[in-house]
């Protein structure tokens, strides 16, 4: 990429007893939302703070700008950080808060107070910009962290999980804040996540990690539609996973026998025969009260539990000894009359399952 405003290069990082980042390379644009999304433990946050200056690689470099950074100190990077905790200063005010990293420049105050006011006033807290910490709720202390960050025009901004602690509509509202700040602002935005819906309705790119290594960066349409291997299959929450052995090719698809049957799938640079694993999305199963005879691939199952979230619900289905997660809408669920217990059939398009990686 030759684009990279920050690179991480050959990136390790190793505690007593711990292997945190094992090498990974990744350049960001500038300008790009990238969301560094994973279990807990996998070094994402110690990614982040490698790249803040907060930890020192054990290996490789990051790079900032174009400026090797490792012996940077990390109040020298101009890269702040929204912290999970917010970290404010509950014995300043508000715009004293935002002022705090101004003053660590050596901003007079005249300036330093413009711009925080600014920035308060950009964030709709300016009518509580002699208030103490104390007398914000959740959503307004979030942005003043947001406003302190942003304050001095850094060229990158970097969020450690900066919506976990707030209730789910404050999350959806600050989502919405994010994404604007980051069109206005055209500035770099590197975003650590453990939450998938936060990382699709944000981010340009999802880097998706385990054990410190990166396992896919992409789209995040691209990782949920094809994903590398199937430790992203499975942390995407919504797939089936399917195993067994390819026994044919029918011109661009191939057939594979499974314990819950025979299907076609895509068969890409698969060989006529051997093991294979491939993965069908939960939104790309039909259900249906009767067979599909049209379908190349179907099977009954029975309904073994059905998992409100919403507008869209999940339909637990047992079927060919596997159990089958389906995503349908609630009025698709309503006219099937669906239960525990009711015998319903499953189908799928073969070009809807996506064939994992031989060597994953």
């Amino acid at each position: 990429m030759t684009d990279a405003f920050v690179s991480l290069k050959k990136l390790d990082k190793q505690y007593p007893g711990h292997h945190a980042v094992r090498g990974i390379d990744l350049d960001i644009r500038t300008g790009e939302f990238v969301a560094l999304m994973g279990p807990s433990g996998c070094g994402k946050s110690t990614t982040l703070r490698l790249i803040a200056g907060l930890d020192t690689p054990t290996s490789g470099e990051v790079r900032i700008g174009g400026r090797r950074m490792n012996d940077v100190p990390a109040f020298q990077r101009d890269t702040p950080m929204v912290w999970q905790s917010l970290a404010l200063f509950p014995f300043l005010s508000v715009v004293e808060n935002v002022e705090f990293p101004l003053r660590m420049k050596r901003i007079g105050p005249v300036e330093r107070r413009r711009r925080a006011m600014e920035w308060l006033d950009r964030m709709g807290l300016s009518a509580m910009a002699g208030r103490d910490i104390a007398q914000l709720s959740g959503g307004q202390r979030q942005r003043v962290a947001i406003a302190r960050a942003l304050v001095t025009q850094p060229p990158v901004l970097l969020l450690d999980e900066p919506l976990s602690a707030l209730d789910a509509h404050l999350r959806v509202r600050m989502q919405t804040e994010l994404s604007r700040l980051h069109k206005e602002l055209g500035i770099t935005f590197i975003y650590v996540t453990h939450a998938q819906s936060e990382a699709f309705a944000l981010a340009d790119r999802i880097v998706l990690m385990s054990d410190g290594a990166i396992q896919q960066s992409g789209r995040p349409q691209d990782v949920y539609r094809e994903p590398a291997n199937a430790f992203v299959a499975e942390f995407m929450g919504m797939n089936n996973i399917l195993s067994g052995t390819l026994c044919g090719r029918d011109g661009a698809f191939a057939r594979i026998d499974t314990g819950a049957g025979r299907f076609r799938i895509p068969a890409g640079a698969l060989p006529s025969s051997g093991p294979a694993r491939f993965v069908v999305a939960a939104d790309r199963i039909a259900l249906s009260a009767a067979p599909a005879p049209e379908a190349d691939n179907r099977l009954a199952g029975t309904v073994i539990g059905i998992e409100f979230v919403g507008s869209v619900q999940t339909v637990f289905v047992e079927a060919g000894g596997a159990e089958f997660r389906v995503q349908k809408q609630q009025h698709e669920i309503d006219a099937l009359d669906l239960a525990p217990g009711r015998a319903v059939h499953l189908s799928w398009q073969p070009a809807h399952a996506w064939v994992l990686p031989q060597n994953t």
